[in-house]
């Protein structure tokens, strides 16, 4: 319960807590801590020779295939008129299951200042998927803006390393505060000021029926995230990953932690998106053998791509790993 309780704050802006004294950390990583320090039968070359024989883009790419269908999906029945998945990622029909996303079902009910029992049924199904699935999932295996924004970032990272730009960082509780503000402003105004703002609902809507002139609005963050803060929108703006993240506390489905074959590179942590997520992989700051990463994790699947001997892993909670 401890740890829940310091990933839920994390996710709001908490800085990840170091175990305080050797009597958090258990017997057995400490075990293998001092066994890694005494290594001389080269277990380390061994796993990254391992690791160089595997695909290094495995859960990247599988994972770019699923969000092109999804929002492909949405076109194809649209311009195709097969009524199987109709409107947006805003708000859906799958052949009859009405689908809401949550953080707009909160903002619509706000804005007219009562429960909206159709939303209510529309956001039920959502709501039990992105549990059983992990509610960050959304973002990286759904959001069309997150590919966006991935893809931008490579800018980003080689505009940095010829020094032509730096990354300005913000407090991650930033994300917490505008996910108050646009509640407020919801509840205040009548108005779903951040549907209207939105990237997620205005690059869904834009491949449906066509460009409009709020996809200025998507290319200035993108300018933005590219020559000022490095995913600054996902990281420090959008309430839906804040939402999500809260209904994927509970998720069974998780990328684990495992202290023994890790080496502590950091690898991992350069490419993700919420790099505090993998605060336990730091050396010394595991104080299980296996641990989760905790609800902000997008699952994205890089961190384990990324790590050269195979310490992050897809699992489900009392099950092997996946893959």
């Amino acid at each position: 319960m401890r740890r829940f309780a310091e990933n839920f704050l994390c996710m709001l802006g908490a800085e990840p807590k170091k175990p305080k004294g050797s009597g958090q950390i258990s017997d057995e990583v400490r075990r293998i801590m001092e066994i890694k320090r005494q290594d001389t039968s080269g277990l380390k070359e061994h796993l990254h020779e391992q690791a160089r024989q595997q695909p290094r883009h495995k859960w990247r790419n599988r994972r770019w295939i699923v969000l092109v269908a999804v929002n492909l999906l949405f076109v194809l029945s649209f311009w195709l008129d097969i009524q199987i998945l109709e409107g947006a990622l805003t708000g859906s029909r799958f052949v009859g299951f009405h689908l809401i996303d949550l953080n707009a079902a909160l903002q619509v009910m706000l804005a007219h200042k009562h429960i909206i029992v159709n939303l209510v049924i529309g956001t039920f199904t959502i709501f039990l998927l992105w549990v059983l699935l992990g509610g960050r999932s959304f973002c990286s295996w759904v959001c069309p803006y997150h590919l966006l924004s991935e893809l931008t970032e490579k800018i980003h990272v080689v505009l940095m390393r010829r020094k032509i730009v730096t990354n300005r960082e913000f407090h991650r509780g930033t994300r917490t505060v505008f996910w108050v503000l646009f509640v407020v402003l919801a509840f205040v105004t009548g108005y779903t000021v951040f549907e209207t703002l939105s990237p997620v609902g205005i690059l869904s809507r834009a491949l449906i029926y066509g460009p409009g002139l709020a996809l200025g609005w998507i290319f200035l963050l993108l300018l933005f995230e590219v020559f000022w803060s490095r995913r600054a929108w996902c990281r420090y703006v959008c309430p839906i990953g804040l939402t999500y993240g809260v209904v994927g506390a509970i998720s069974p489905l998780q990328i684990s932690y495992h202290v023994e074959p890790c080496f502590h590179e950091g690898d991992c942590r350069k490419v993700c998106l919420v790099p505090h997520a993998l605060d336990v992989t730091i050396k010394g700051r595991a104080t299980e053998t296996q641990m989760g990463l905790g609800p902000d994790c997008t699952r994205c699947g890089l961190c384990v791509d990324a790590c050269p001997t195979g310490a992050l892993r897809f699992e489900v909670k009392g099950l092997s790993k996946l893959l």
